[in-house]
């Protein structure tokens, strides 16, 4: 349908070429007319260059809100979780490791003891972990024999016998991790039981109770999962630009960590080309997103350094107050539409911003079929 010649308000080069700042909350849509079924609309971007998405979601790499769960949550919906550097290098790469050994957007905490250990009292048993897994030496790491329920427990007469006196074999109890939900709640089904294990190499991964099968079933279906070419979750880990992060990167790589985002307030600085060139040269197959920027000319640097993706925005986060505090920044909205004219990789802003998830997908893609 041809444009309307009573048809107002500003076109995006109109708009953005006045000479200010805008944020999102500055602009609104006017509607417009339809041509096309709700069901064509697809959100699928890329983080950087060789990590696809299907969903524009992000976690932030802030100790508050991303560490294994979160990733795993988030692959699972079609995004990715950047676990933050707030920890020793060793628990980040376990983190990693914890995402990337999961099939499922599951990450339980269960308790191990060993054939000769005893159980005395019930503080072992909570509703979280009704089971004690038992294995060849009480650790994680070794073979999985057989398991305790809190219910067979209670009903010992006497509390001073070993686990090996009592404990069940894994008949029936085990899954292998690659199964996905489906598979495990038809195990789950056919064998009558409420709780399983997911077992890798006689090694227990995790522990999935029927009840997370069903809610997580009951979730919106927003995408298909994010995951690598070997089937495992896409996770993605903050580093800084210190020559100890050096060390940290080697541990995170060597976890299997699929890209590393360079976190710092101000991007366009030697000390992070020297850290994007080092990466690049040291790991060519691994993906670094830079940033922050909100100029043009800070994101051509970190382009020609070899960066794979930007981080866009200053001063934009619900908490963040560089804006106020050094009165360094940029409108949001005004920067990212500078990038989609780049059509360079992108990620639009790691940070929260202040309006509902739904309201910016929506902005930003209306904003990008505009530019397209």
């Amino acid at each position: 349908m041809s444009s309307s010649i009573f048809e107002d308000g500003f076109s995006s080069d109109r708009l953005f070429n006045q000479g200010y700042s805008y944020t999102y909350d500055d602009v609104i849509f006017l509607p417009h007319y339809i041509d096309f079924p709700t069901d064509s609309v697809h959100l699928a971007t890329r983080l950087s260059r060789r990590v696809p998405l299907s969903i524009p979601c992000v976690s932030s790499p802030m100790d508050t809100v991303t560490e294994a769960h979160m990733a795993i949550s988030m692959a699972a919906l079609g995004g990715i979780g950047i676990i933050h550097s707030n920890t020793t290098p060793s628990e980040q790469a376990h983190m990693v490791k914890a995402v990337k050994s999961r099939r499922v957007p599951v990450l339980s905490n269960p308790v191990f003891k060993s054939p000769s250990d005893r159980i005395q009292s019930d503080d072992v048993f909570d509703s979280s972990n009704p089971y004690v897994l038992v294995t060849e030496n009480g650790s994680p790491s070794s073979k999985l024999l057989g398991y305790v329920a809190g219910r067979d427990w209670a009903t010992l007469g006497d509390k001073e016998v070993k686990i090996y006196d009592y404990m069940v074999n894994c008949t029936d109890f085990t899954v292998p991790w690659s199964y996905d939900l489906g598979r495990i709640g038809e195990h789950m089904e056919e064998k009558r039981r409420d709780v399983v294990a997911t077992v890798r190499d006689d090694e227990v991964v995790d522990v999935v109770a029927k009840e997370e099968v069903e809610r997580i079933k009951g979730y919106p279906k927003l995408g298909v999962g994010t995951v690598g070419p070997n089937g495992a979750w896409r996770v993605g880990a903050a580093i800084g630009t210190r020559e100890t992060d050096k060390e940290r990167l080697e541990g995170l790589v060597k976890a299997g960590v699929d890209v590393v985002v360079l976190d710092s307030s101000q991007g366009n600085s030697i000390y992070q080309i020297e850290m994007i060139k080092y990466v690049k040269k040291t790991y060519s197959n691994l993906d670094v997103v830079g940033g922050n920027v909100v100029t043009v000319s800070q994101a051509q640097n970190l382009i020609q350094a070899g960066v794979d993706g930007l981080r866009v925005g200053m001063g934009s986060g619900s908490i963040c107050t560089t804006q106020e505090v050094c009165a360094v920044g940029r409108g949001q909205l005004l920067f990212t539409r500078l990038h989609l004219l780049l059509h360079k990789v992108v990620c639009l802003s790691l940070l929260m911003v202040e309006f509902p998830i739904l309201d910016t997908l929506s902005r930003l893609w209306s904003l990008g079929r505009q530019l397209s």
